[in-house]
């Protein structure tokens, strides 16, 4: 059996990696804003394994956090799903190989928070994640201000487009990016799971 959600030639998808440890109201505010702003047929959250730059020792168990999120994301449109854990990739360049040469036809966005941005340089092969797909940077509260001075920002700015035109995103030719204003939650799941930890240990 197939770990690939439905998908068809034609397709304008988002992808949208994490933990999800735990899956907060960002995280499905950011995708419902990359959605309706790019234009996308659906979103696949790809809850992972665990992420290569975090401390991942603590983690529930990756069954748990994909049940989470289908309870949070609860929209016929945002598919949660475990591939990255079914085809064995630790890195997001692996995963993104994986799709492209399985779903032809199929034109995917990378989606991810202005957090992200900020340390995409640190991550395996990202020049070669940015040369594969286009991706859509979601702002949030606190990171904008820093994320579009980072490493990978600037070498990638001259690629960046005009928000107006983030319509037109999916179907560019890598490398291109925009950055999508609208979101300013300061939810984070790093935060939670400290606040997890610690009603934990004050029981």
């Amino acid at each position: 059996m197939s770990a690939l959600p439905p998908h068809s030639r034609g397709m304008k998808i988002g992808l949208f990696g994490g933990t999800f440890d735990p899956p907060h109201d960002a995280h499905r505010a950011a995708c419902l804003i990359a959605m309706r702003r790019l234009g996308l047929d659906r979103v696949w959250w790809l809850v992972t394994p665990g992420n290569p730059l975090k401390d991942t020792r603590g983690l529930s168990p990756i069954a748990e956090r994909i049940a989470a999120a289908r309870a949070l994301a609860n929209h016929p449109r945002i598919i949660v799903t475990g591939l990255e854990a079914a085809i064995g990739a630790r890195y997001t360049y692996d995963t993104l190989s994986h799709l492209k040469a399985h779903c032809p036809g199929v034109d995917f966005v990378w989606i991810m928070g202005a957090d992200n941005l900020r340390s995409f340089h640190r991550w395996e092969n990202w020049r070669g994640i940015a040369a594969m797909v286009p991706i859509a940077v979601v702002d949030r509260l606190g990171p904008s201000l820093y994320a579009i001075g980072g490493t990978a920002a600037q070498a990638l700015a001259r690629h960046r487009i005009a928000e107006t035109r983030a319509r037109s995103l999916a179907r560019r030719t890598p490398p291109a990016w925009v950055y999508l204003h609208g979101l300013k939650s300061p939810l984070s799941s790093t935060a939670l799971r400290a606040a997890r930890r610690l009603s934990q240990n004050h029981r």
